[in-house]
């Protein structure tokens, strides 16, 4: 027998994966990416219709993430106690009322409590996608086939390149409420798939009592954790002198939320599991700032290339079908390749590339320079996600992989967030061209720290590969 790691399954001639539970996981795993993406090109569309700054509008970014990054890691906890079967329907199920909501929205006020509502919706896809593999290992007695994990990435990077382009389309169809819209038959589509092939939880699985389910939960850390998470994350929304208080407000809860962590016996977010795990910490680290490049240029640039350099919301999402097309290739290229170090170190190079490239950019550029943007930076979209992704499956505990997974997307949405305040301080009140390339300079200097907490991360040759499949 073979192990590939503390907790993995062993490879055996048992009954294989069950192939029926892909379309819900991937389904579900989309669900937030989608709406991530294709608000991109709907952005200046929304804010000439409701008369919105640059400034305004960021706030339909910053609203999806601020929601999503608090509700992921609870749903993940809430998944790992009890299954991801019920927090899949009713997450879903949100989606649709919240695609209803925007849809009819009569103001920008409106339309951002959809945006918080989407957040919340969307929590569920991944962490239980991610629960739904370590418990297929354990149901079959081997490790869950590599290429459905790479399935999984592809997914959500095919989704992420093409979210503009699909945005494009729909706002030419029919304006950019159709971006809105598109949520209510996902959301009955994800439903169904859920209610037809999704596990029922087995009865040990399901809540306990009252008193006993509360301690399980650990409400007071979940309300520590959302407190210091929000205070945070709405100094990053806004970071200002007069907002530095946020900070201090961040730091009193954090303090807090360790100490209750470190004490509670069943935690809610285990410091002390993290503590000994310092791979899946800098895995973390590393999120935030591939991120911060990743979903700069998605916002930024998509603002860019309509504002600065005049095209159609259309034509911006074709701009990077290039991106599109090189990010599958190079996910299913790589996706069965042992370790992660190579596909981190060559993805924190493209992205350093993609960054210069953007700055010699301006509105009189030819077409064709726009393209080889979005070409390179298909090269780290393809790899940094899966590679993200495969280190948490294998550096996570296994009794929490679904939680340690919804951490994995807040401390991508710290990025994310990161980059929707970097793009509103660049752009203010038009996104020109001055202000994309001071954008692409903040763009560079995270790319250049990824690149050198990869390289000095020696943890990454112990990742354990993605195994094959049988």
């Amino acid at each position: 027998m073979t192990e590939t790691r503390p907790g993995a399954m062993a490879k055996t001639d048992g009954p294989g994966f069950d192939r029926r539970l892909l379309p819900p996981m991937m389904l579900g795993s989309i669900l937030n990416p989608i709406n991530s993406t294709i608000i991109s090109v709907a952005l200046v569309p929304i804010g000439k219709a409701l008369g919105a700054p640059a400034s305004q509008t960021a706030w339909l970014v910053s609203a999806l993430y601020l929601a999503t990054s608090l509700g992921q890691p609870v749903v993940g906890r809430l998944i790992d106690l009890f299954g991801p079967r019920r927090l899949f329907l009713f997450s879903t199920s949100l989606v649709g009322v919240a695609g209803v909501l925007g849809t009819l929205a009569p103001n920008m006020a409106v339309l951002i409590a959809a945006r918080v509502l989407l957040g919340f919706g969307t929590c569920s896809g991944y962490p239980a996608a991610m629960a739904l593999l370590r418990s297929e290992a354990k149901r079959t007695g081997r490790d869950s086939p590599g290429g459905v994990l790479t399935a999984l990435a592809v997914a959500n990077q095919t989704i992420a390149v093409i979210g503009p382009l699909l945005g494009g389309l729909l706002i030419a169809a029919g304006g950019w409420r159709a971006t809105f819209a598109l949520n209510v038959p996902l959301s009955v589509v994800a439903v169904v798939l859920g209610l037809l092939w999704l596990p029922k939880p087995a009865p040990a699985a399901r809540p306990a009592g009252g008193g006993r389910l509360v301690a399980q939960l650990d409400l007071p850390g979940m309300a520590l954790f959302a407190a210091t998470l929000t205070s945070l994350l709405l100094f990053l929304m806004n970071p200002h002198p007069r907002t530095w208080y946020l900070l201090v407000v961040a730091a009193v809860f954090a303090a807090g939320f360790a100490l209750r962590e470190l004490r509670a016996a069943t935690p809610f977010i285990d410091l002390r599991v993290f503590g000994g795990n310092t791979p899946l910490l800098a895995t973390y680290g590393r999120a935030v700032v591939a991120y911060v490049v990743s979903y700069s240029f998605l916002y930024g640039f998509s603002q860019w290339t309509e504002e600065g350099y005049g095209l159609s919301p259309f034509r911006a999402g074709l701009v990077q079908i290039p991106m599109f097309l090189v990010a599958i290739g190079v996910s299913i290229l790589s996706g069965r390749r042992s370790g992660v170090r190579g596909k981190l170190l060559v993805g924190a190079a493209g992205q350093i590339v993609a960054c210069l490239v953007m700055l010699t950019l301006g509105a009189g550029s030819a077409l064709w320079a726009l393209f080889l943007v979005a070409l390179v930076f298909g090269i780290p979209q393809g790899l940094n996600n899966l590679a993200l992704q495969n280190s948490v499956y294998f550096q996570a505990d296994p009794e929490r992989v679904a939680s340690s997974a919804g951490l994995l997307r807040t401390f991508a949405y710290i990025g994310s967030m990161i980059a929707s305040s970097a793009t509103a301080a660049s752009f203010g009140r038009g996104a020109d061209t001055a202000g994309m390339h001071q954008l692409a300079w903040i763009m560079l200097g995270a790319g250049v720290l990824y690149l050198l907490v990869t390289v000095l991360d020696r943890a990454l040759g112990r990742v354990a590969p993605a195994p094959a499949d049988k």
